[in-house]
């Protein structure tokens, strides 16, 4: 059989790409004409980017599809091409961003993503470039602590590549899974679906340039928290803790993996919230529900700064709720507790950054 360009390009059009659910030729994929020498054919098939989960059943598929149409004998050579440019490698993500905050606790219930969220648009108020990742991919809570549920990040192109465009509320610029999947649904994912969506959320989004990265991490130690040691040099880690024994021997163990030989991320200091309940009625009145000065003793035993002690107040669980958190309002108390924690988690970053050498990327398999 004779080879000419129109038989090869019939021969792609019967070729579906799950991508678009369109076949090569109707997807635009078929970057040129098709190149024939002799019983060599080569075709350059363009995909959205090199991380495509349908690149190599395509390119078996188009292959197939080539020596059926053309004859067995015909050798077919597939070249890839990507419209998005390769993502930078691991230690040159992110490059304009100064400072990554792990903010975490031992356990689950201790207002681990409040206080993430407020310190987040406390730094915001206070002047500052803030990002904020949601990376608990399995109970996502920033969508509606921030009232932007309903919101769907777009892609924009920045320099040839196709990134996420952070939704943007109250100053600080957010990124969630939440904004992917039905909130009614439980995210059944194995592990590593759960790892790759988070890299996504880190390395194909347009951050762009930030004073301080937040990252609102899942309770416990997990692959979640792996990934993020291995994808970002964090600055350091915040531990957030209500007073209570339990709550406190498992900060005292995400302290431990922070402080890990393998890991050394330091450590900025402890939050101690629900330090104390003061009902509405009787704000001078304190009344220690989960027992006194824990965190504190805590943070003495373990040579940390105590960066602050937030009160049990029914404000800011209801502003939470109402996708209006309480350092929205620097006037209250709650939301002034908020912009005292920021100021003392901007003195110690700049402290740590003037005595330390900067976090080096983990190497753990």
């Amino acid at each position: 059989m004779t080879l000419y360009p129109k038989i090869i390009i019939d021969a792609l059009a019967t070729v579906t790409y799950a991508g678009t659910k369109k076949n090569l030729v109707e997807s635009e994929m078929v970057a040129d004409q098709p190149a024939i020498n002799g019983n060599k054919v080569t075709v350059v098939l363009e995909f959205p980017r090199d991380t495509d989960p349908f690149l190599k059943s395509t390119v078996k598929a188009a292959e197939a599809a080539i020596k059926y149409h053309c004859g067995k004998d015909v050798e077919v050579e597939i070249v890839t091409e990507f419209k998005s440019k390769p993502r930078p490698e691991v230690g040159k993500l992110l490059p304009q961003v100064k400072n990554v905050i792990a903010v975490s606790s031992g356990k689950g219930g201790v207002g681990k993503s409040t206080v993430s969220a407020n310190l987040a648009i406390a730094l915001a108020r206070l002047g500052y470039k803030v990002g904020l990742l949601d990376t608990d991919i399995f109970g996502p809570s920033m969508p509606k602590m921030f009232n932007v549920e309903d919101a769907r990040p777009y892609a924009v192109e920045v320099d040839g590549r196709q990134l996420i465009e952070p939704v943007e509320a109250y100053g600080v610029k957010l990124l969630s899974i939440g904004f992917f999947v039905s909130p009614e649904t439980a995210t059944l994912w194995r592990g590593g679906m759960a790892t790759n969506a988070l890299k996504q959320l880190i390395a194909d989004a347009n951050w762009g340039e930030l004073d301080y990265f937040i990252l609102d991490t899942p309770p416990g130690t997990s692959d979640i928290h792996l990934t993020l040691l291995q994808t970002l040099a964090i600055t350091g880690a915040v531990i957030v803790s209500t007073p209570q024994q339990v709550a406190l021997a498992d900060a005292q163990k995400g302290i431990d993996m922070y402080r890990n030989e393998k890991v050394n991320v330091p450590i900025l200091g402890l939050i101690e919230n629900m330090a104390w309940f003061t009902p509405a009625e009787l704000p001078e009145n304190r009344y220690y529900i989960f027992g006194k000065e824990g965190c504190k003793q805590l943070a003495e035993e373990m040579n940390v700064p105590l960066l602050a002690q937030i009160p049990l107040v029914q404000s800011i669980c209801d502003s939470g709720d109402k996708g209006e958190p309480a350092a929205l309002n620097s006037d209250s108390a709650t939301g002034l507790a908020f912009i005292n924690l920021a100021q003392a988690v901007v003195t110690v970053v700049n402290k740590r950054n003037r005595e330390q050498a900067p976090t080096k990327i983990v190497g753990i398999k």
